[in-house]
């Protein structure tokens, strides 16, 4: 693999990371926090904005994850795409504690 598949490998689970609270919090009817609130990233979304976002996190977190060529075979790939799920696993968690409460 070259060099931008494993960068492809990192911001795919980074998407499809982010993807999953702003798709659930919007099929679940439920505001959360997106970069188009007021204000931005801090303010409450509308559900159907949240929607499209998880929506639209998914999709370029899909292509990325075609594009990296990610394979069971390659386990600097899967280190390196699992590494940026807990990565912003970790940084959602500490955002989103204070915006919700």
């Amino acid at each position: 693999m070259k060099w931008y598949h494993y960068i492809a490998c990192f911001f795919a689970g980074i998407f499809l990371t982010n993807a999953i609270p702003h798709f659930i919090h919007g099929i679940s009817g439920d505001p959360f926090p997106t970069p188009f609130a007021n204000p931005p990233g801090k303010g409450l979304s509308s559900p159907v904005l949240n929607t499209i976002w998880g929506a639209g996190n998914m999709i370029v977190g899909g292509f990325l994850f075609k594009v990296s060529k990610l394979s069971w075979n390659n386990k600097l790939a899967i280190f390196i795409f699992f590494a940026a799920v807990l990565c912003m696993s970790f940084i959602s968690s500490i955002v989103f504690t204070d915006r919700m409460r």
